[in-house]
């Protein structure tokens, strides 16, 4: 058997990801987003996995330096952009000595580099704020910052130009179609490459491909979109979260199981014991019928999730027994239903898995 709970992440399902995207941009670079350990799958696999002969990444996107320091020291030596760009001016001769390029959002990072002494200049991705108000450069200052990083000698030319989009998940709300075009009227005519689609655009908006794209969540075979799947784009799910049955009893009717004892059997029935909870990382307020999978069909979760369990409604006639697998989502159970029946986001189920769970790359 198997450790368990184990995160199995499919090498062929990144990489056929990663080429379904190519064909649905077949115009525009990848910048595969890897942030957040790579989404949950592991960092340097999922690096690995887009760096071969035929399945190759036009670069990686990362939330923290120390995410890029860490797939350069496992040999990638593709592109790789900071996404929030750096916060303190010590790191910026790292950004040179290890080819890493930055976003600037903030006219504080534009001072670190107006006041740096570097051996050479970093190569920059301006971001403009085109109505999502979290973080970039607003269009009515984006003229006098433009200029000073053209002016700075620290500063790789062209410059880069970004925006990320606030509404790009909802095919339907105009939000995005008006963020294109007032990003675009605030470019007009400047050099530079672009990007401005994640995931969400890239599969709903084409007009917004631009030079580059930068999946996250659909490069993992999920949909960025409430109430689709990843399918639906022929998309693969990478991730299977799988753990085992520790347990298997008879229950009566009437009877309680867990913490608070508020779920009562409604009939006679075998509950499953399993093992996983929320010290795993496995949601504590998934509620009563939440499934999973088990021998081909779903069940129920009962009672409450614990730390490292959580216990299932097998049914009156199951047959299962201790040792059988359990799969709390992937090919048989899509993440996003699972996300839904919870009430998130599935972008947070797979990138909340605590060190506990072994995250295991499989061909």
């Amino acid at each position: 058997m198997k450790p368990f709970p184990r995160a199995e992440i499919s090498q062929q399902a990144i990489q056929h990801n990663l080429q379904r995207l190519k064909q649905i941009a077949p115009n525009s670079k990848v910048m595969a987003v890897v942030k957040a350990n790579g989404y949950g799958h592991g960092l340097l696999n999922v690096a690995n996995c887009l760096t071969t002969t035929e399945h190759r990444a036009d670069g990686f996107g990362l939330a923290r330096l120390e995410e890029a320091l860490q797939l350069r020291e496992g040999g990638v030596n593709a592109k790789l952009l900071l996404l929030e760009g750096c916060f303190r001016q010590s790191d910026l001769p790292l950004l040179v000595n290890h080819d890493i390029d930055t976003v600037v959002h903030h006219e504080s990072q534009l001072v670190m580099l107006e006041q740096a002494e570097l051996s050479s200049p970093v190569s920059v991705w301006l971001k403009i704020d085109s109505g999502m108000h979290r973080l970039g450069i607003g269009i009515d200052e984006f003229k006098s910052i433009y200029q000073r990083l053209a002016s700075c000698s620290n500063v790789k030319k062209p410059i880069n130009l970004m925006t990320h989009f606030a509404c790009a998940d909802e095919p339907d709300n105009p939000m995005t179609a008006k963020q294109i075009a007032d990003f675009e009227a605030t470019v007009a005519h400047l050099t530079g490459e672009q990007t401005l689609a994640n995931s969400a655009a890239t599969l709903f908006w084409p007009q917004s491909q631009a030079d580059w794209i930068r999946p996250g969540i659909a490069l993992y075979g999920v949909s960025p979109v409430t109430g689709d799947r990843g399918y639906q784009h022929q998309l693969i799910p990478a991730m299977e979260l799988v753990s085992n049955l520790i347990a298997v009893r008879e229950h009566k009717q009437g009877q309680p199981v867990g913490y608070g004892a508020y779920w009562t059997a409604p009939r006679d029935t075998r509950l499953g014991v399993v093992a996983i909870g929320y010290g795993d990382g496995y949601p504590r307020n998934a509620p009563e019928g939440t499934p999973v999978w088990v021998n081909g069909r779903r069940v129920p979760i009962v009672g409450r999730v614990s730390m490292d369990m959580l216990t299932v409604d097998l049914g009156p006639d199951a047959t299962d027994v201790v040792g059988d697998n359990v799969q709390l989502w992937g090919k048989s159970l899509a993440v996003e239903e699972v996300a839904e029946r919870i009430g998130t986001i599935a972008y947070e189920l797979v990138t909340k898995l605590t060190p506990r769970v072994i995250v295991d790359l499989i061909e």
